[in-house]
């Protein structure tokens, strides 16, 4: 035989140096939450070893995840339920929970990247992320509220925001009123491909934002659909999108894969709750290993093609490659 891969099998030098992918804490972008109160650190039961964080706390967590190398962040809110009502006003409120933890972690880490949350659902009275009128999820008239929301984030010092409503055309409007209120220079990661998925749960556990009734089906994509991908991907370039996403990441590398060979910009992928739960619960019940599982599964989202992946899994993966 004149091809043997075993050969370039044989040891661990040469398996190294034949790898054709490879994961960097540079890869990770982790997802924090943020909560009301001080000196509070509150266990997510749904995710073991993820914690929502009062923003004295928030800001340890941060400082002690940057000394491991971690660079990029995403933060989440949740919102006290007397907050919330049907248009969402909390999300702009000067002096919000939000804007405020964005303010307080822009101002002491300015060398960090800061992904902030454009979408109405954790403040929303109904759960949902566009105003509800007669059980309808409206399009245009929240994408207003939507341009509120990443403007006050922007002022708060955000350089990053991601909107993950799925409501048609917000990309640009977004663009359009960041630049009008003369902060051209924040990016848009976009979730492009945002499917309506069940691997959400615990992330609605954790922020306690889950619909107040039916579902998200109206505006987060068909898991079936594939092509219609591309749809999304095409207006979200056109719209001005800085980064493309796709969400969840494990159950779509295909989609994953399609946008990366599809546009010239960055492809994000969300390694999401209930993808982290899984491997999580497993590990703890002895039925798989978590550590090897954990990097096949991150291996497997840059090898589709994601250059940044949003995942819980960030801080337990750069402790392991720091040690």
């Amino acid at each position: 035989m004149l091809q043997r891969p075993r050969r370039n099998r044989q040891s661990a030098v040469i398996r190294d140096m034949v790898e054709e992918t490879r994961l960097s804490v540079k890869d990770m972008l982790f997802p924090l939450f943020v909560q009301a109160g001080s000196g509070k650190k509150t266990p997510i039961v749904s995710m073991p070893g993820i914690n929502r964080y009062s923003v004295d706390l928030l800001l340890k967590e941060i400082d002690e995840c940057a000394n491991l190398g971690i660079r990029s962040f995403a933060l989440f809110p949740q919102v006290e339920e007397s907050l919330k009502d049907s248009i969402a006003s909390e999300s702009h409120r000067k002096g919000s929970l939000y804007l405020d933890a964005i303010h307080a972690v822009s101002s002491r880490f300015p060398e960090i990247s800061l992904l902030t949350d454009v979408a109405m659902d954790p403040y929303s009275s109904d759960g949902h992320d566009g105003i509800v009128k007669d059980g309808q999820i409206l399009n245009d008239e929240t994408l207003p509220v939507l341009a509120k929301m990443a403007i006050a984030q922007a002022q708060a010092g955000s350089r990053l925001i991601g909107p993950s409503d799925m409501m048609d055309g917000r990309v640009g409007y977004l663009r359009e009123a960041l630049d009008g209120a003369g902060f051209s220079n924040v990016g848009i990661m976009a979730y492009t491909a945002k499917y309506a998925s069940a691997f959400y749960g615990p992330f609605r556990d954790a922020l306690e934002s889950a619909p107040k009734f039916g579902d998200k089906k109206s505006y987060q994509m068909n898991p079936a659909n594939r092509r219609e991908a591309l749809i999304e991907l095409e207006l979200d370039e056109a719209e001005g999108a800085d980064f493309l996403m796709v969400k969840p990441a494990l159950a779509y590398l295909d989609i994953i894969a399609l946008l990366r060979e599809n546009s010239h910009l960055p492809i994000a992928a969300y390694n999401v709750s209930g993808e982290y739960a899984m491997i999580k619960a497993a590990a703890q019940n002895g039925w798989l290993d978590g550590e090897k599982a954990m990097l096949e599964s991150l291996l497997s989202i840059k090898r589709a093609g994601a250059q940044v992946i949003l995942t819980y899994f960030a801080k337990e993966f750069a402790q392991l490659t720091k040690a």
